[in-house]
């Protein structure tokens, strides 16, 4: 295994090519996703600020309903806000994501983020969530018509909507 000095390491990071390490094998940058496979050899690019982020619309809606009514929010606080929601979510999909990646499944369930959450301490939430979840896939189960072909798309059904694939 090759090493790389400090002074390599800051090169690498003043140039558009930081993902690109002088090493064997390359881990993925924070911030990066990979443009195709996921190999030590593929290419990665930024990714672009919304599409990292929750709508700011959306969370200042969620902060307004959980403060008094002449309450003010500052810009400041709802993009302090919005940056920790973002980090949290990809918190918990990463967790959920190395459980599937494990059991070689491409696709990540609501029953894997609630085992996410449960294994990095948010049980009191699993729950409730737990509940939503279930509620959820009943009404999900009712939209759809019936299908008279066997119990597939019962099992199908289950899941649906609350699924995402790795």
């Amino acid at each position: 295994m090759s090493t790389i000095t400090l002074s390599e390491l800051s090169s690498l990071a003043t140039t558009p090519s930081l993902v690109m390490a002088a090493v064997e094998e390359q881990a993925p940058v924070p911030g990066a996703v990979a443009t195709a496979g996921n190999g030590p050899n593929d290419e990665y690019e930024e990714i672009r600020e919304q599409d990292r982020y929750l709508p700011i619309a959306n969370i200042a809606r969620i902060m307004k309903n959980t403060l008094p009514e002449n309450a003010k929010i500052a810009k400041d606080s709802k993009e302090t806000v919005q940056e920790c929601v973002s980090e949290f979510i990809s918190f918990i999909t990463s967790e959920a994501s190395d459980k599937c990646m494990q059991e070689k499944r491409k696709t990540i369930n609501g029953d894997d983020l609630l085992w996410a959450m449960s294994t990095l301490g948010f049980d009191k939430y699993v729950e409730p969530l737990k509940l939503y979840l279930g509620k959820y896939r009943e009404a999900v189960r009712g939209d759809k018509p019936d299908n008279k072909g066997g119990g597939a798309s019962a099992m199908s059904n289950a899941g649906a909507g609350a699924d995402a694939t790795v």
